[in-house]
């Protein structure tokens, strides 16, 4: 298809649920997207964190072709060797007497830990969230996310959910009832701008859950799997959630999610109690196996740690010469920039010089490269986002 045609196309028969740039993407490679047209883009915020290996890793697509010839899908009612294995691995990375459940996103991967949790609580049903927070798209997912402006026009909204301050012990310990059953947390909220939970609410939350028989609900979705320089965020903290739900870079581009429980706990959710007709796929396991072998082979986390304070250095120092620039802040590589001023020109201007990156709260520049990114991308995107700074910076 032509541009033009293409263009047309999502208008005539697309429904307009994105705010969508006119970009044409049709190869990607590493940190490489390349348009229509032939130009190339550096890219600074792969699918939301999906492609966290960069575009077409070369592990992925092997395990990939691989498997598309032997067995695409399966239905969950028989075994597969490759969920075995992807579960397997899971396990050891995250707890040890654990289990895990996989759907196909992020969304079904917090509504299977919200029925989940609702089972356990035998007549305890209410989940504690946080203001800008960002759980799904799905309506108890949707209630549980702690910004008003995504749930204005879905009432009425399911009961059993409540909002508190982030970051504010007191908050959450006036919102615990005789009904309260969990609270859902995310370490660092994406979607709300990029803030990190502190480590002493972290801690106190984990006690707080104990005394109170609470599971602590770890959504991950964007920070799992390397994203912060270990493979589950809650590992900066010292402590285990009860549970955690994944999705976005766990399929290495291919859409999966998955729930893990402590097995007391997910032992609950006996047969016919809740399923998902796709997940888990042979396909989607092998690739996400892929991922997790990449992480290793390539010591990405290692360079997640340092290509993030690496980053945040650079970021730093532009901080320094723009008064634009409130801050910058995050956990491995999760970075955003919080402005004074809307982000939305910045972001244009960058997409004109080649980089892609994405604005949220309508301030805050979000970064989130493939973990195995360069020195040598870094420098090339804040070179780009320092030449975009200047230029607004003179009107």
């Amino acid at each position: 298809m032509k541009k033009a045609e293409v263009f047309q196309a999502y208008q005539d028969y697309i429904m307009p649920t994105y705010t969508r740039q006119p970009l044409i993407f049709v190869k990607g490679k590493g940190m490489k997207l390349i348009d229509i047209d032939g130009k190339q883009y550096l890219d600074f915020f792969p699918g939301w964190g999906v492609s966290s290996l960069g575009h077409c890793h070369p592990d992925v697509v092997s395990a990939a072709r691989d498997q598309i010839d032997k067995l695409i899908h399966l239905p969950n009612n028989y075994l597969s060797a490759q969920q075995a294995k992807l579960a397997k691995e899971i396990i050891f990375w995250s707890f040890k007497n654990g289990k895990v459940f996989f759907a196909n996103s992020g969304a079904e991967a917090n509504e299977a830990a919200v029925k989940l949790a609702r089972a356990y609580g035998k007549g305890r049903y209410e989940i504690i969230s946080f203001t800008n927070s960002f759980h799904g798209r799905t309506l108890a997912a949707l209630t549980m996310t702690g910004q008003v402006k995504y749930q204005e026009d879905f009432k009425p909204l399911p009961e059993g959910f409540r909002t508190v301050a982030f970051n504010d012990l007191e908050a959450v310990k006036k919102a615990v009832t005789d009904k309260t059953v969990g609270i859902i947390i995310e370490f660092v909220q994406g979607e709300g701008g990029i803030n990190v939970a502190d480590k002493d609410f972290v801690l106190a939350l984990r006690v707080l859950c104990d005394e109170k028989k609470l599971l602590l609900i770890a959504d991950e979705v964007q920070t799992g799997i390397g994203r912060t320089g270990k493979m589950f965020a809650y590992e900066h903290y010292g402590i285990t959630p009860d549970i955690i739900t994944l999705a976005k870079s766990l399929g290495g581009g291919l859409p999966i999610g998955a729930m893990v429980a402590r097995q007391e706990v997910a032992d609950i959710l006996t047969a016919g109690k809740h399923a998902s007709t796709f997940g888990g796929s042979p396909l989607v396991s092998k690739t996400a196996l892929a991922v997790f072998r990449a992480i290793q082979k390539e010591k990405l986390l290692a360079n997640t740690q340092k290509m993030g304070e690496y980053l945040k250095e650079k970021l730093s120092g532009l901080a320094k010469k723009y008064a634009v620039i409130k801050e910058a802040r995050g956990l491995g590589l999760m970075i955003g920039i919080e402005l004074i001023m809307p982000g939305k020109a910045i972001i244009e201007e960058c997409i004109k010089e080649g980089l892609l990156i994405n604005c949220t709260q309508e301030n805050v520049l979000r970064l989130m490269p493939a973990l195995n990114v360069t020195r040598k991308q870094v420098d090339k995107a804040v070179g780009i986002l320092e030449r975009v700074l200047n230029k607004v910076a003179r009107g």
